[in-house]
């Protein structure tokens, strides 16, 4: 298979180089170019045809996302990786990017990092996105997509107390898809997990609520899950819910990450089947790796529902994959059918659905 072809756009030499060797370190990737600004990146597009572009949010010239705007315009299906500060200015120009239409994005390492740590930071953040998107990228057209195993539904539907969510690469977008689809008067509590650092899930919460009929918050430690709000796990932080009593309370913590990911979709999913057991509905959208797919497991142990988004429509297919070729989900529905799937589960309250 030919190495995926990377354009690395980044006003600092050093930078550039620091990027450009981590990726070339990786057999399965080559350097393809790399450019000082946006204008001289438009330029090396049509000249080295990249899979992959890297691109720095803030440069003299012309910046990332004038360079987004033109590129999405004139290569409407090349994968862009935003290359972002760790700030609350980066959080927001990166989310812009999001919208504008670029796939994903990573931290920059901070100016406190080593030259050893930043290459590993790089190694660990950019170089599976590279080869998920890439890969995507360069897979034949041709071949019919594989109809996917979908678990049976056995037993009559249980009524919904709350919808756990875990996404991750697309997620943004998918987000805003599907959160403000639903109702002012959605009955349960919507918890979500989307890998992101600090500020960014801040961020995220805060233009999601503009964008929601329904309440949006970045979730804290000790919070009530109530009907009608939507809570995003904090960056950094993994979320999980616990009874304290009669009553069901928010937790935040700082235990180790799984599957590499602090705040994990596995967690939040493993304590909602804990507690709310069968009354749970799990979702699963787009995403790389395969996060989520062990806590769908004790979802689905204990009853519950999981819906996953469909390879077609989703950024990358690897977290909602995972759990549809584990035969996890009862159902796999495009992102655009995402919440009307969600809204009839949650619709099918028997006449009891108030107590237990």
């Amino acid at each position: 298979m030919a190495p995926i072809r990377v354009l690395v756009v980044d006003d600092t030499v050093i930078v550039r180089k620091l990027v450009s060797d981590v990726l070339e370190a990786d057999p399965e990737i080559t350097v393809a170019a790399t450019a000082p600004n946006g204008r001289v990146a438009l330029q090396k597009v049509p000249m080295v045809a990249p899979d992959v572009v890297v691109l720095d949010v803030e440069m003299p010239v012309m910046g990332g996302l004038e360079t987004l705007r033109v590129l999405r315009d004139e290569h409407p299906h090349l994968p862009v990786i935003m290359f972002s500060s760790l700030t609350e200015r980066g959080a927001s120009t990166t989310l812009d990017a999001l919208a504008l239409g670029a796939r994903d994005y990573v931290a920059k390492p901070t100016n406190t990092s080593g030259i050893l740590d930043a290459r590993e930071q790089v190694r660990e953040q950019l170089v599976p996105k590279v080869k998920a998107l890439g890969r995507r990228r360069t897979a034949s057209e041709s071949a019919p997509p594989a109809v996917p195993p979908v678990r049976a539904a056995s037993g009559r539907a249980s009524r919904v107390d709350a919808v756990v969510v875990g996404v991750s690469t697309g997620g943004p977008n998918a987000l805003v898809e599907v959160l403000p689809a639903l109702p002012a008067d959605f009955p349960v509590p919507v918890l979500v997990v989307q890998h992101m650092p600090p500020l960014f899930t801040k961020s995220l919460a805060e233009r999601l609520d503009r964008a929601s009929a329904l309440t949006v918050r970045e979730a804290a430690d000790g919070d009530v899950p109530t009907p009608g709000t939507v809570w995003i796990a904090p960056g950094g932080l993994h979320l999980d819910v616990v009874r304290e009593g009669g009553a069901v309370r928010l937790r935040t913590q700082e235990e180790p990450p799984e599957n590499n990911c602090r705040p994990a979709v596995d967690v939040l999913f493993r304590s909602a089947a804990a507690v709310w057991g069968r009354n749970a509905l799990g979702v699963v959208l787009t995403g790389m790796g395969h996060d989520g797919r062990v806590g769908a497991e004790h979802l689905t142990r204990a009853g519950a529902r999981v819906v996953a988004q469909d390879e077609a429509t989703s950024v990358v297919w690897g977290m909602p994959g995972a759990v549809v070729r584990a035969g996890l989900a009862d159902a796999v529905v495009p992102l655009g059918c995402v919440a009307a799937e969600v809204e009839d589960r949650v619709a099918r309250r028997p006449a009891l659905a108030g107590t237990g």
